[in-house]
């Protein structure tokens, strides 16, 4: 950056005589106000009281922009203006806090960091879902040996996946608010640290009880990177430029436990079960050094600082963030993380559907992990490692739904420019796309295994290429659905995700104990038929979504929307 540049620092504004007056505010032309800022701290603003704003997005030439320039309404289809300034007095004293915003070409903003450096960043944030989505299903590569040598059933044996995912649910509703107080980068750490360390009893566990109970730490400490990744890209990224970035971090916490069998097994067969999880805690451990290197880039956490810096070296206390201005108390955040998301789930429908179809591709990413040994374990008698290696075709399918995303992007961003601001229904086109592969990757299955389909020849081909179809529907649908909650619950999106995430993680977590039973009891063909049929009668919900979606939302008191025509 060039001398002639504006600084950011606290100490430049201070020492200029102008600096510390308020300046109109401009939009990047990276970002689209129309959309939802994922870096907004919904979990700790109170934004019934102040409203949204656009002060962490906003860039200012003083760094400062006067509080009743930047409160907008919350996003909902009636736009009411937010309390504070409908009462005439809290309206007057808006007139004299200063909010800090970021300067033109602000070198601590995110955003101006160059694109390789994001692209790192990017790719640092995304190898940490991997590690965390790996090790949920790494040990998959050898229950045989847990069972021996602590004398348990499969299903017991199956409690060491189950509570990991349990974990996955639970972590976020902690790990996303603490985000909002303390920023990103220490979120990053801490948590990556214990989970680095819960791996050790995994490995030396001298029963049973001992290897769950750290299974399941390691899905509480393991899960921050589910919270905060999706934020942090949305850091970097501004929102007319994030959506290639976003994709590849909706397809990671899917892609990452297909490669825990093949790495599992193979570690399994070699030198023993114990070796799985020291394995596992070398990628940790190598992912935390990574996670250590990652910079502060949540913007109301940066701001905030910054102000604390001008209130404590120009005395003037009315510099503050929004954060600041309107900070929820400790019982609000509880309410916001601990019992808005299943009220919402009980009051709208719209989340409640979207959810459960999440859940049910979750959950049937694990059953290919119970349902692929019986068949080519059983069926074509392979080794662990080998049959590992068969799940490779669910990343073939995942691979190619990552080189539709940027079309679908591209359909969103054209209808958006088109109607001066698209509809959350504008997200649901990878829904209708990805969805009737899910169904015909079961059936495929079903019955292109033994014994409708004996062993010999290639005949393996027909159950390994069951995956492409299911890994291409899954991302898809999870892309697609993902953004359509974002854009539809924008005035209450962490509720929202936080209401999808233990759904969805419930699912994972149940499948494993009841789907080999379901399978040996069944046969392989109607119990891949029942989720071929399950997943089929889920199907029409996107294109139900796409033709009513618009009229549900107005039913709803959280869901945003613009109020129809008279």
């Amino acid at each position: 950056m060039s001398d002639s540049e504006p600084h950011s620092s606290s100490s430049t504004l201070a020492e200029h005589p102008g600096a510390l007056s308020v300046s109109e505010p401009k939009e990047p032309a990276s970002h689209n106000p129309n959309e939802v800022d994922l870096s907004f701290p919904y979990a700790t603003t109170n934004i019934e009281e102040g409203g949204m704003t656009d002060e962490y997005r906003m860039t200012t030439a003083t760094g400062l922009v006067a509080a009743n320039l930047a409160l907008t309404p919350v996003p909902t289809h009636v736009s009411v203006p937010p309390k504070a300034l409908q009462d005439p007095e809290k309206a007057k004293h808006l007139r004299d806090v200063k909010l800090v915003t970021f300067l033109e070409n602000d070198p601590e903003d995110p955003r101006n960091f160059s694109n390789a450096y994001k692209w790192c960043l990017t790719a640092a944030y995304g190898i940490s879902v991997v590690s965390a989505a790996f090790a949920s299903s790494v040990i998959t590569g050898d229950f045989e040996g847990v069972q021996a040598e602590f004398h348990v059933g499969l299903v017991v044996a199956s409690l060491s996946v189950s509570l990991m995912v349990c974990g996955f649910g639970l972590g976020p509703l902690l790990w996303a608010p603490l985000s909002e107080l303390y920023g990103r980068r220490p979120l990053w750490i801490f948590p990556a640290f214990a989970y680095v360390v819960f791996n050790i009893p995994c490995a030396v566990a001298p029963n049973i009880q001992t290897l769950l109970i750290s299974r399941f730490f390691c899905g509480l400490f393991s899960s921050a990177p589910f919270a905060i990744a999706g934020g942090s890209i949305a850091d970097i990224w501004d929102n007319e430029e994030r959506g290639f970035a976003i994709a590849l971090f909706a397809a990671a916490p899917y892609g990452g436990p297909v490669l825990g069998p093949i790495v599992g097994g193979f570690v399994g067969d070699a030198i023993g079960w114990r070796w799985i999880f020291w394995v596992n805690m070398i990628f940790a451990g190598v992912v935390f050094i990574v996670e250590c290197m990652l910079p502060e880039t949540y913007a109301p956490v940066i701001l905030r600082k910054r102000a604390e810096r001008l209130r404590k070296e120009t005395g003037d206390d009315s510099i503050m963030t929004e954060q600041e201005l309107f900070k929820k108390s400790y019982v609000e955040m509880i309410q916001e993380n601990m019992v808005r998301p299943f009220a919402m789930l009980a009051t709208e429908p719209i989340l409640l559907l979207i959810s459960l179809y999440i859940a049910l591709i979750y959950g049937l990413l694990y059953a290919f992990f119970f349902s692929f040994p019986l068949t080519f374990l059983e069926g074509y008698k392979w080794n662990e490692g080998l049959t590992g290696v068969a799940l490779c075709s669910i990343w073939i399918g995942l691979i190619m739904a990552l080189c539709a995303t940027p079309f679908l992007e591209k359909y969103y961003l054209k209808k958006s420019r088109s109607k001066g601001g698209a509809e959350p229904e504008d997200r649901l086109l990878g829904m209708m796309v990805g969805a009737p592969a899910i169904p015909i990757s079961m059936f495929i299955f079903g019955w292109c295994s033994p014994p409708t389909v004996m062993p010999g020849g290639g005949n393996w081909v027909g159950p390994v290429s069951s995956g492409i179809p299911f890994g291409f529907g899954m991302v898809t649908v999870y892309f697609s659905a993902n953004a359509y909650l974002i854009e539809t619950f924008s005035s209450c999106v962490a509720s929202a995700l936080a209401a999808k995430t233990v759904v969805r993680s419930g699912s994972g977590a149940a499948m494993p104990l009841f789907i080999t039973a379901m399978y040996h009891n069944m046969g392989t063909q109607w119990a891949g038929s029942t989720w071929g049929f399950i997943s089929l009668a889920m199907v029409p919900i996107p294109y139900l979504f796409f033709f009513y979606g618009k009229k549900i939302r107005m039913m709803s008191k959280r869901a945003s929307g613009v109020a129809e025509s008279s």
